[in-house]
């Protein structure tokens, strides 16, 4: 089968930088999708290109034409196809105006008409404006707009359209863009129609027209040169990824330059400035060899400027006003403690039904008293922590910076003369802030975290606000996820019921519903089922443990780590099964009403009677071990049971004709069960 390479290059304004990535990805897998439904997926080389004016995907070694297939069509049962005089029904006229042949042509097989036909594969190019098509009506673009007089609509306005099948233009049109074999250069440097000739001259020719279409090589090249600024500086370039993606977004033809601000804003904490350069500006910072902030920064530009000394004094310029207000809010807000704002948080409505930021920020405090007496904490220093814990929302720097809130507070705190913890808790209140962030390192914030969390999980599921589907406005998986982490990371030994009581008692404007503390509790635990499959735990392992119906994070943790250990084990999965069987039995003859109380006079067998003194002697091992939560000690010990458990299966009845020893060895088995269950229902482990 001859191949050629193919080219799609939508050209369109300026696209949103911090999506790039995700439409490119999604164009380049809707080419493959349909490629491959097309049947024209074998052996290609699927490559994917994208800056600021463009979404670009080459095809190599695509055929110029689908494989020919033979196809079977069958029809109604000959005996409907036909009446009793043989001739032809509509049901058999219909089927054969379906497969498009003479009635004549269907032979019948099996009682049935059937049709056999070579089907003659498209052309590649006669498939390839509706792959691109599909496509793009696919990616995932939450709105998508019109210009001009047009009706198409797409993420930005289409300016045009190159398809190539080797060194032919794909007669297409798609989003009112005619298909064909015209570029645009770089909108400054090239700023014309640029000729591509085939697939393989796409890149050469876009870098000579100072466009660098391949996404990751223009990442790394911004890289190398933001870095190469920083020791230029005598500093290091702080890159921060997600700044580095957007300004790779944004840029063509990137070009790192330097710049320098005044040394005297240096007196505003680094986080403001920094939050100043990057959100505002797109500039990267520099720090010094001891992580101090540098009066420098580095901006990327989309030209090669003859003259750049100018463009970094225009850079100047602009960052100048935007670092004096973070400075001017620095100084004013400190005019003002944050104690004196305390009482302000009640002319802000938190949640519509469940009262103000005082109310919610009260609550916090009494919440927090009870986890501090808990875990032995400064009851003072955490409620004192909790009163402050949102104030520095109504400061200025936080209304401008909304990603300083409780950084802010934290300086705020410090300048106040708080506590050193009680400062360190206006940070870690937010701990931890996403997957892998660092917890709360103050016994203050460790009760301000879990408190806060535990607030607004209650308030919220108690109004009936529970996340569905990808719905979480209020991030309540996330507020779950660090309860938990926080609870298991902190060995905090406290019952989460016991978290939702406390919170469930405080005052609220709206009661939370009856069903909250069940609700809420299951939907916590299931947050560990991912938490697990990260760490590589089977599901039936947790599962093993959330079947006790415990709801003591730290417990349950412990318990899950354990089973996850045991299941490693030689013994694992004899004893699982042997649990299962066990279990079966109970259920079949009495379940919970079977007394655990074993007649030695009855033991007949000698392989009952060295299982009852086996499990005897475990029971003296594992209860000071379960006292201890030493689950993984526990589990280690009964697995020295298998060979007991096996030679009783093996060699006893358990269903004796006499009822008193069938129910002693019913008692024997709910006592073997009983040393695993104390920790999990093993019996779930088994596989197959």
């Amino acid at each position: 089968m001859t191949t050629k390479n193919f080219l799609v290059e939508l050209g369109t304004e300026e696209l949103p930088p911090t999506q790039l990535q995700t439409l490119s990805a999604a164009f380049t897998a809707g080419i493959e999708a349909g490629l491959q439904d097309a049947g024209l997926a074998n052996g290609i080389e699927v490559v994917s290109f994208a800056s600021p004016r463009r979404l670009a995907v080459v095809v190599n070694n695509l055929a110029e034409k689908q494989d020919d297939r033979d196809d079977v069509l069958w029809g109604p049962p000959a005996n409907i196809a036909f009446d009793a005089d043989g001739k032809p029904t509509k049901a058999a006229e219909g089927f054969a105006k379906k497969a498009g042949i003479d009635l004549a042509d269907a032979s019948e097989e099996n009682g049935k008409l059937k049709v056999s036909r070579r089907i003659e594969g498209k052309a590649t190019t006669d498939l390839l404006a509706g792959i691109v098509q599909t496509s793009l009506d696919k990616l995932p673009i939450a709105k998508r707009m019109r210009w001009g007089a047009s009706r198409n609509e797409f993420v930005r306005p289409v300016q045009w359209l190159v398809m190539l099948f080797g060194e032919q233009v794909v007669d297409a049109e798609i989003l009112g863009a005619k298909a064909g074999n015209q570029s645009r250069g770089h909108r400054f440097h090239a700023n014309r129609n640029i000729t591509i000739s085939s697939s393989g001259d796409y890149q050469q020719a876009m870098r000579d027209a100072f466009v660098i279409a391949d996404y990751q090589e223009r990442k790394n090249i911004i890289r190398q040169q933001v870095a190469a600024k920083g020791e230029e500086l005598g500093g290091v370039a702080i890159i921060d990824e997600d700044l580095l993606d957007e300004v790779t977004g944004l840029n063509e033809w990137p070009t790192a330059l330097a710049g320098k601000f005044d040394d005297d804003f240096l007196r505003v904490p680094s986080e403001a400035l920094v939050s100043s350069m990057k959100e505002h500006q797109k500039y990267f910072h520099v720090e010094d060899n001891n992580g101090q902030l540098l009066p420098n920064f580095i901006t990327l530009t989309n030209i090669e400027s003859k003259d750049p000394q100018q463009v970094i004094e225009g850079n100047e310029k602009v960052i100048r006003p935007r670092l004096a207000d973070a400075a001017f809010f620095w100084d004013t807000d400190r005019k003002q403690s944050l104690e004196s704002r305390y009482d302000k948080l009640a002319s802000m409505v938190w949640v519509n039904k469940l009262g103000t930021l005082k109310d919610k920020t009260d609550r916090i405090g009494a919440l927090a008293d009870n986890i501090a007496t808990a875990i032995g904490a400064d009851n003072a220093l955490a409620q004192r922590a909790a009163k402050l814990c949102k104030t520095d929302l109504l400061t200025d720097m936080v209304y401008e910076f909304t990603d300083l809130q409780g950084i802010a507070g934290t300086y705020y705190a410090q300048h106040d003369g708080e506590h050193a913890d009680v400062a360190a808790a206006m940070q870690e209140q937010y701990m931890p802030a996403f997957a892998g962030d660092e917890l709360p390192a103050t016994q203050a914030g460790v009760c301000v975290a879990l408190a806060d969390r535990i607030d607004s999980l209650v308030g919220l599921f108690g109004l009936g606000q529970i996340p569905t589907g990808s719905k979480d406005p209020f991030a309540l998986r996330r507020a779950s996820l660090g309860v938990l982490r926080i609870l298991v990371e902190k060995q905090i030994n406290i019952d989460l019921g016991q978290l939702i009581d406390w919170a469930i008692a405080a005052d609220w404007e709206t009661a939370p519903k009856a069903e909250t503390k069940a609700t809420l509790i299951d939907y916590m635990l299931e947050r560990f089922s991912a938490w697990y499959k990260d760490e590589g735990i089977a599901v039936e392992v947790f599962q093993s443990v959330r079947t006790l119906g415990l709801s003591n994070a730290l417990d349950i943790n412990n318990r899950v780590q354990a089973v996850n250990s045991f299941s490693a084990m030689e013994e694992a999965q004899a004893l699982a099964a042997a649990n299962k069987r066990v279990s079966n039995i109970l259920a079949k003859n009495g379940g919970e009403s079977v007394v655990a109380e074993v007649d030695a006079d009855l033991l007949s067998e000698d392989a009952e009677k060295v299982l009852a003194a086996q499990i005897a002697e475990k029971q003296t091992q594992v209860q000071p071990l379960l006292a201890d939560a030493q689950y993984q000690e526990a589990l280690a010990s009964l697995a020295g049971l298998r060979d007991a458990v096996d030679a009783f299966f093996d060699n006893v009845m358990v269903m004796a004709d006499d009822e008193a020893v069938k129910n002693n060895r019913l008692a024997l088995l709910k006592q073997l069960q009983g040393l695993f269950i104390a920790i999990a229902d093993i019996s779930l482990l088994q596989q197959g």
